[in-house]
């Protein structure tokens, strides 16, 4: 046969091979599929590969690096530390390698065809599959859209673009340099200083809006602010870039803010102000699917888009662009187009910002309760009165809960310090189950964890706290 002259058949396609395609496609597998996987930038996707383990990767040695640096009051002295970026990366590199092998792994074992190419509808119930060695046509009776997202350009750089970096580009580690600019305030700017200022760089911040992390709690991103410019990083608040220009082997930004204007020079310019859809040229005015104003496919509580025969999970639909969302809605596509009820309908989406200190929050925060007027009571324990934190030298922080006043059911927690994504499970457990307070209060907690701290808060809440005071 020769390639794009036969029509090949298959139960279900799934164009893309990020966290919500390979989910999707291992559980199509599972339930008996004959399911074809079309990726064409690694099974992974950006999460695997240019995002959420590299970067966390990156993270852990940067603290350890850190940790070895400065002066401690623990008494532990460390003699002369230093950094092999190419060992570094090779690390990185290889926890991506073997992660990947292994989704390649279950993809065999569930009998997921998978195909290297680039998708494009043809129909609703055909696509062209174009591989570096001629097309492939396919006719399906379902897909699924996981195509993802791509970072967002900043125009106006595009004369400077020697000395601009993607976080993408920021995480292959092949430099550091001497002076670093991340424009944006939200997590990828709060992970990526992070580790750039551990490393030693000369880091600052430009942020058009009045507020660092502002859609998160103001208290909890308070603490990230003051542990940032405690490593020496100005961050420079309702500020705006005018304009750049190259200045020797240097890029020079001129920023003005509400009070001034001023430039600062830097050798790279990392742009972080957020993601798009990756709707584009797939096809899809072949198709009965409708995208939203900013190219999102829209979709049912079942992932299914407008056309139905054609279903979408993951960035590509919008939301929170988290990957624990797309291995959820791939699990619900596949189970839909199996014919069972599986609805996405969660309650809670826990989401981490892996600053340092991380920042984990789940529900609704107290501000969103307050603007909805909820009538809700708030529990908030301290590290610096956590045996835990205080032994291990790290008391910034605290533990948020929101809960309806009358009922005393958990509607939200914030959570900022060390360790707090480790225990953010229990806390959306708690909030999708709709547990009251005295629930988890009432639950023994291991003494001393930091998870403990979830529990304090609660009997703050109820006014039965032992280790803080009680509000009046």
């Amino acid at each position: 046969m020769v390639m794009g002259e036969s029509l090949e058949e298959t139960d279900c396609v799934v164009i893309g091979g990020g966290p919500g395609g390979y989910v999707a496609a291992i559980r199509l597998g599972q339930l008996g599929k004959q399911v074809m996987l079309i990726d064409r930038d690694g099974l992974g996707g950006v999460c695997l590969h240019t995002g959420c383990i590299p970067s966390k990767a990156l993270i852990k040695a940067a603290n350890q690096y850190w940790e070895c640096r400065k002066p401690n009051a623990m008494g532990i002295n460390v003699g002369s530390v230093s950094l092999d970026l190419k060992k570094m990366a090779a690390w990185k590199n290889d926890s991506i390698s073997r992660l990947e092998k292994g989704i390649a792994n279950l993809c065999k074992k569930y009998n997921v065809e998978v195909v290297k190419g680039t998708a494009f509808f043809e129909a609703s119930d055909r696509i062209l599959v174009s591989q570096e060695h001629g097309t492939r046509r396919v006719s399906f009776r379902n897909a699924i859209i996981a195509t993802g997202s791509k970072v967002s350009n900043l125009p106006g750089l595009e004369h400077v673009q020697e000395f601009v970096w993607t976080a993408e580009d920021a995480l292959e580690l092949t430099e550091l340099p001497k002076d670093l600019v991340i424009v944006g305030g939200g997590y990828i700017a709060a992970e990526m200083v992070n580790v750039y200022a551990k490393f030693g760089c000369n880091v600052s911040i430009v942020e058009r809006s009045a507020h660092f992390l502002e859609h998160l709690d103001r208290d909890a991103a308070e603490v990230v602010l003051r542990g940032i410019e405690s490593m020496g990083v100005q961050v420079f608040l309702s500020t705006e870039i005018q304009n750049a220009k190259k200045s020797g082997k240097k890029v020079l930004l001129e920023l003005k803010s509400d009070e001034k204007s001023f430039s600062i020079s830097a050798d790279k310019v990392l742009v972080a102000i957020g993601r798009v859809a990756n709707s584009k040229h797939l096809g899809l005015e072949h198709t009965q699917v409708q995208l939203d104003e900013r190219g999102f496919v829209r979709v049912n509580s079942q992932c299914k888009s407008t056309d139905p025969k054609i279903f979408a999970v993951g960035d590509c639909t919008g939301g929170p662009m988290l990957a624990h969302r797309a291995f959820r809605m791939g699990k619900v596509a596949a189970e839909a187009v199996c014919g069972e009820s599986s609805a996405f309908d969660n309650t809670a989406m826990p989401s981490v910002v892996f600053a340092d200190p991380e920042i984990a929050v789940t529900g609704i925060s107290e501000g969103q309760a307050l603007a909805k007027g909820l009538d809700v009571v708030i529990g908030k324990f301290p590290f610096h009165a956590l045996g835990r934190a205080v032994s291990s030298d790290a008391t910034d922080g605290f533990v948020k809960v929101i809960a309806d006043r009358k009922t005393k059911v958990i509607l939200g927690v914030v959570m900022v310090g060390e360790h707090v994504s480790e225990f953010l499970s229990e806390a959306t457990l708690a909030v999708e189950t709709a547990c009251q307070l005295e629930d988890v209060a009432s639950t023994i907690h291991p003494h001393p964890t930091f998870s403990e701290s979830l529990a304090e808060a609660c009997e703050q809440a109820l006014g039965k706290a032992i280790h803080v005071p009680n509000k009046k």
